[in-house]
């Protein structure tokens, strides 16, 4: 055994509670949809890291850094050694929703808040600062007091994994995919320096999925809202170019505009 390795079935079974464990976080493959990918964060020496773990096949996992060029992929297999590190990586890190997600903040089972989590796959050519993130957009009009109270780092904190498995943050993507001609992204200017997608998400019509209730109204950046700018209406927002029914996929090519 390599010094400094681990058996790898360990590793490997841990690979595949994650990958049952956090389905909201695996971005399926087109070609097999058995199979797919999911970004894990890291916290180290008080900065938070990523890195990419992809099923290729039922009896292979592969894990690379989210910055191609740090190190070189690791292959997991049940019956091969993995280095230590790479263990411990896979089982500290905290799974991220994948990209795309749109999840709602439920508060006395109303959506306050609209989380868009991005965070497209990078290509070996790619900006690999680009790391993910989460764009928040609480309904315009509702109280601070009820806006998402997300931490400075919240994809790298349990916590969030706690809120959507006790319901206070709701999947939208059923509900929304299932009422095509409601729910719109509205394509804003990008943030150059962090790559964030900038927009908002008007929603035309309430709707319900029996545990939550999703309101019709606008959902913008909280910064633009405690700054009192003037939100145009709907109609007016429905109007611009660019316009995404989300029912049609809220993918991360979509949102960004890349």
């Amino acid at each position: 055994m390599l010094a400094h390795a681990q058996p790898g079935g360990s590793a490997f079974m841990s690979c595949l509670r994650l990958f049952h464990g956090y389905p909201l976080a695996v971005r399926r493959h087109y070609a097999e949809h058995r199979y797919g990918s999911m970004v894990l964060a890291d916290r180290a020496a008080g900065t938070t890291g990523f890195s990419v773990l992809i099923m290729e096949r039922e009896d292979l996992f592969v894990i690379r850094p989210w910055d191609r060029r740090a190190w070189a992929r690791v292959e997991i297999r049940p019956d091969t050694p993995v280095p230590g590190h790479i263990t411990r990586l896979i089982e500290s890190g905290t799974p991220v929703p994948r990209d795309g997600a749109l999840l709602g903040w439920v508060v006395d089972r109303v959506v306050r808040g609209i989380l868009l989590v991005f965070g497209r796959l990078t290509e070996p050519w790619d900006d690999a600062s680009a790391v993910p993130g989460i764009l928040a957009l609480p309904l315009a009009g509702s109280e601070p007091a009820d806006w998402p109270g997300l931490p400075a780092n919240p994809l790298n904190d349990e916590r969030l994994w706690d809120w959507i498995e006790r319901g206070q943050l709701a999947d939208l993507g059923t509900l929304i995919s299932q009422r095509a001609g409601r729910v719109f992204w509205v394509p804003g200017a990008d943030d150059g320096i962090r790559r964030r997608p900038a927009g908002r998400i008007v929603v035309t019509e309430r709707m319900g999925s029996g545990s939550f209730w999703l309101l019709a109204g606008v959902y913008a950046d909280g910064s633009t809202q405690r700054e009192s700018v003037q939100l145009p209406a709907a109609r007016y927002l429905l109007a611009r170019p660019g316009v995404l029914d989300l029912a049609r996929g809220y993918g991360q090519r979509q949102l960004l505009g890349v």
